[in-house]
């Protein structure tokens, strides 16, 4: 089954173009079963970019999906024209009387900051308070993750010595692990970021468990006892072009930034990537979909606590 997403979005022409199974609002009311609602709050300053991202892993399921966009009031995209905003994004006090079966809380490019920092920080933090009551299962992205970790566990993020960026190997920590489930042993996953939280941290919360991790950079999932709340410290969701974008950005920028690891042929940034990660990404959302939102979720939405 496919994901449902308004007519004229621009991801409607991307995924159709890569072949992915797109429905839209006006034949998704003809069928007679219950879409999956998942909510995906966009904290990325590309929006449009970030959200087909999203929407062609939660396309790429036997399960319907509709997804309903929202950002944060408390701050002004740059980036992202107000148009495509207010024709296709809400805001939290829209929908703050809904529920939904999934969300899905981005990364955003404000890690170098302390959380109480951040512009949309309490709006942030009422937005994921929420969600203990309002969402059977949210997925926390990168930064997103961190916020997460931070909010509801008091777990903190370390800067690093340098940027993590590049496509590392990763390997499963608990084997019985179903949002892991049919994963290779080895499997590939993009990272981009200043900051990491630390094992130890995560190890002292009993509510807490480590899934899947890497030598190279740490924890990578980690998971509460009953998967309402899960947390991804890597960027599966990005397509192959994205780091080669966010190097040349840092090159402009003359930042002393290396090159992304395991990523371009030969180290050479002229050569055009390859998506290693790709058929993990797609497992990974699959398995989130359905083992800890359609498996669990109750028919009536209403009835989510």
């Amino acid at each position: 089954m496919p994901i449902k997403i308004p007519n004229e979005l621009p991801a409607v022409k991307v995924l159709n173009d890569e072949n992915i199974f797109v429905m839209t609002e006006t034949r998704a009311i003809t069928q007679d079963i219950r879409p999956l609602k998942i909510l995906l709050l966009n904290l990325m300053p590309k929006k449009i970019e970030t959200e087909t991202q999203f929407a062609r892993l939660l396309g790429n399921s036997p399960l319907q999906v509709e997804l309903e966009l929202i950002h944060t009031s408390s701050h002004k995209s740059k980036h992202t024209s107000a148009e495509h905003l207010l024709t296709f994004y809400k805001t939290f006090d829209e929908i703050k009387h809904k529920k939904y079966d999934g969300m899905i809380i981005t990364g955003a490019p404000v890690e170098l900051m302390p959380f109480e920092e951040v512009e949309y920080w309490d709006e942030l933090c009422e937005i994921m308070e929420w969600s203990k009551k309002h969402v059977t299962s949210t997925f926390h992205i990168c930064w997103g993750a961190q916020a997460g970790l931070y909010y509801h566990f008091g777990i903190d993020k370390y800067r690093l010595d340098k940027k993590i960026s590049g496509v590392y190997p990763h390997t499963v920590d608990y084997k019985r692990s179903i949002l892991f489930r049919g994963f290779d042993d080895t499997f590939m996953v993009p990272q981009s970021r200043y900051t990491s939280v630390r094992r130890e941290d995560i190890e002292a919360v009993d509510a807490l468990k480590i899934l899947a991790s890497s030598e190279e950079t740490g924890v990578y999932a980690i998971s509460t006892n009953n998967g309402k709340q899960i947390f991804i410290t890597g960027h599966s969701e990005y397509d192959a072009t994205t780091l080669r974008d966010e190097y040349f950005r840092d090159c402009e920028k003359g930042l002393d930034i290396q090159i992304p690891k395991n990523y371009f042929p030969d180290d050479d940034p002229t050569k055009m990537p390859l998506a290693t990660w790709r058929a993990h990404a797609n497992l990974l959302f699959s398995n989130w979909l359905n083992y800890f939102v359609y498996q669990t979720t109750p028919y009536d939405i209403e009835s989510i606590e």
